[in-house]
């Protein structure tokens, strides 16, 4: 079923106010080194539930900061509440989602490169076999 124009308003909103809010937390949390953006926000047709899809930067901590946001949920959730008192009645609940979309294209444009050559590492075939 595709969005509405109001599903559409409330994930942009929610989308910019969440960057601000992350990148705050970040900073004030000491992570160095750690670039997170939120590249999706989808919300339910009763404006109830909210999935944000974020990405880390390094990848191999996208999996502990993404754990690290829905532990801390209320907090975030109260944060961006505070921005959107004038724009939304009820905040949606929010489910935060590791997006690894840009390594997976990282990986194919790698093996387009024919720097993961099946030929040389016979290694690789085992690996696409079990998939």
């Amino acid at each position: 079923m595709e969005e509405t124009n109001r599903q559409k308003k409330i994930a942009g909103v929610l989308q910019n106010d969440l960057a601000i809010v992350l990148q705050k937390m970040l900073l004030d949390g000491g992570q160095k080194g750690v670039i997170i953006s939120v590249t999706k926000v989808t919300v339910t047709t009763d404006l109830s539930l909210s999935k944000v899809f974020v990405s880390v930067f390094p990848a191999d901590k996208g999996a502990l900061i993404v754990t690290e946001l829905n532990e801390n949920k209320p907090r975030i959730k109260h944060q961006i509440a505070q921005k959107t008192k004038h724009q939304l009645r009820k905040m949606p609940d929010l489910v935060f989602y590791n997006d690894d979309s840009l390594e997976y294209i990282n990986n194919i444009g790698e093996a387009i490169k024919g720097e993961e050559n099946p030929i040389k590492n016979e290694n690789l075939l085992q690996k696409r076999k079990n998939i």
